[in-house]
């Protein structure tokens, strides 16, 4: 297989993968962090974010935007510019939609709740208490911008999957 393909490849595996990750958070992980007290809520959240920084986030999280441009350019070089383009853009949007939401928006979020002590808010449950108050803002917020880097990441998929079908065809 040449080169050129592996590397679309693993560029629709990594941005597939990001795509899943943040796929299940809109559609099972919040909504059941959503039923639960909110200071255990708060501090599994907590709990997940501090276990999401590992060596296999990592690939998919960082290196997707770098292996999408490295097809992109190789494909480029290749005289494939149709399916180059479309890896391209599939980066552009990553980079816009995932990555930079996850950086400008979830990240300091995160960040933000690392530093409520969950144990120290009012007795568990009192749905309308500080930690009631703190996991409802944080909740709907978070899923609101999950929701935009979801819907990236998924649309970036089909165009690596439309630049992966071009590849195919001929030049």
């Amino acid at each position: 297989m040449k080169t050129d393909r592996v590397l679309a490849l693993a560029a629709l595996l990594l941005i597939a993968a990001i795509f899943g990750f943040f796929y299940a958070w809109v559609c099972s992980t919040m909504w059941g962090l959503d039923q639960l007290d909110p200071q255990i809520a708060i501090a599994a959240m907590q709990a997940m974010n501090a276990s999401v920084r590992n060596p296999v986030f990592f690939p998919a999280f960082f290196l997707t935007p770098l292996v999408l441009l490295a097809s992109a350019a190789m494909l480029h070089h290749r005289h494939r510019r149709g399916s180059a383009l479309w890896f391209a853009v599939a980066a552009a949007v990553y980079l816009v939609g995932g990555f930079g939401v996850t950086i400008a928006v979830n990240v300091p979020m995160n960040e933000a709740l690392a530093l409520v002590d969950a144990t120290s808010l009012q007795t568990s449950g009192d749905p309308h208490g500080q930690a009631g108050d703190i996991w409802r803002v944080y909740s709907g917020r978070w899923q609101f911008w999950n929701q935009v880097r979801a819907s990236a990441c998924g649309l970036a998929v089909v165009m690596t999957g439309i630049g992966l079908i071009k590849l195919g065809q001929p030049a």
